[in-house]
């Protein structure tokens, strides 16, 4: 592979429009998860059949605001970096199961709030276990 050319599976690269296969699935799948449920970056990427979950993170940050972004956690559950009060007041709204640290500190329970889709929007099937 040469300097600067991205792998594959990088997800979108750097002018990657909302019309393009890996911003639409995401979009899809981020539009999918019901209310107080969450995925994790990489978890979205691996549904639409990807490993980068900063392809996700690229995705959410140019449309994010027009998502339920929220839903889409760090894998340690807590909120996008600057966005942490705002999502509490989702989460709350929508009786997210939360966890919190003795610090005051809180984040999405994981074990009780992750979901997966039903379909998976990748074009090969992708076992989310595996």
């Amino acid at each position: 592979m040469t300097q600067g050319a991205a792998a594959p599976d990088d997800g979108p690269p750097d002018d990657a429009s909302p019309g393009d296969d890996f911003v639409s699935r995401v979009v899809s799948v981020v539009e999918s998860v019901p209310e107080g449920r969450v995925m994790s970056y990489g978890s979205v990427a691996a549904a639409v059949g990807s490993r980068s979950s900063r392809g996700v993170g690229k995705v959410m940050a140019h449309a994010g605001s027009d998502l339920p972004w929220w839903r889409i956690v760090k894998a340690s559950g807590h909120a996008p970096e600057g966005h942490g009060q705002r999502a509490l007041e989702h989460w709350r709204a929508e009786g997210t199961p939360l966890s919190w640290s003795r610090t005051g500190t809180v984040r999405v329970d994981l074990e009780r709030a992750s979901w997966w889709p039903d379909v998976s929007l990748s074009d090969e099937p992708v076992d989310p276990f595996g």
